[in-house]
């Protein structure tokens, strides 16, 4: 299985959702686990992969969460999971394929907004509310959810260009929030980029897989700087 990523789903054999539903530290973790685990199991939805410890063996298990609908009560059940145990790695919705969550109002400002970071040759996903319920038919979004953008990102500049089009993005769309992704596995909230670029604020949190880091300066030993 290659390097895990923050947001990456996980699908799951067979033989790991009946572990899973077996194991009653899993069951006894919410009202509603057995309910989401059964119907995660039945339809083989995927699971996301959550914060990894570093620094363990390599057989540590995998830190993992299912989120639940609201029909589930919003739960977020944590999942170790084995590295035989997954399938594949797989991904969010691409911006597009979202566009049936939106409200009939909001879709024509969210395709124009879509063109725009296709010309940057930004390949935005969707994760969170919007994001779960395209990919499972299930109702996760609700009045006033926020819409989270995975924007894969190379350069200063191009992130840069990414968040001039979020900041003027089309009247009416549910708040745009997220995070640029960067090819070492570094993600940066794309308003707190934005402020940092600014000069509003001194240090920007950088999120990893595996923790955060405050920094002043952009590591430039990997990525090319502005």
């Amino acid at each position: 299985m290659r390097a895990l990523q923050r947001h990456q789903l996980l699908r799951l054999r067979d033989s790991a959702w009946l572990r899973l539903l077996a194991d009653t530290a899993n069951l006894s973790a919410h009202p509603s686990a057995r309910s989401a685990l059964t119907l995660w199991a039945r339809h083989g939805h995927p699971v996301v992969v959550s914060r990894q410890t570093p620094g363990l063996p390599a057989d540590t298990p995998l830190a993992a969460g299912l989120p639940a609908p609201l029909s589930l009560g919003r739960a977020r059940i944590a999942l170790a999971l084995r590295a035989d145990e997954v399938l594949f790695t797989d991904a969010f919705p691409l911006a597009a394929e979202v566009l049936p969550t939106l409200a009939p109002s909001q879709r024509p400002g969210w395709q124009a907004l879509c063109a725009q970071l296709d010309a940057l040759e930004v390949p935005a996903r969707v994760y969170g509310s919007h994001g779960w319920q395209q990919l499972t038919g299930l109702a996760y979004v609700r009045p006033g959810s926020d819409l989270d953008l995975l924007l894969p990102v190379s350069t200063p500049e191009q992130a840069d260009a990414v968040v001039r089009v979020l900041a003027t993005a089309p009247a009416g769309l549910p708040r745009l929030d997220g995070e640029l992704l960067w090819p070492d596995g570094a993600a940066v909230a794309w308003r707190e980029w934005a402020a940092w670029r600014a000069g509003q604020v001194g240090a920007l949190l950088v999120r990893r897989i595996d923790g955060v880091d405050l920094v002043e300066e952009w590591p430039c030993h990997s990525l090319q700087c502005a």
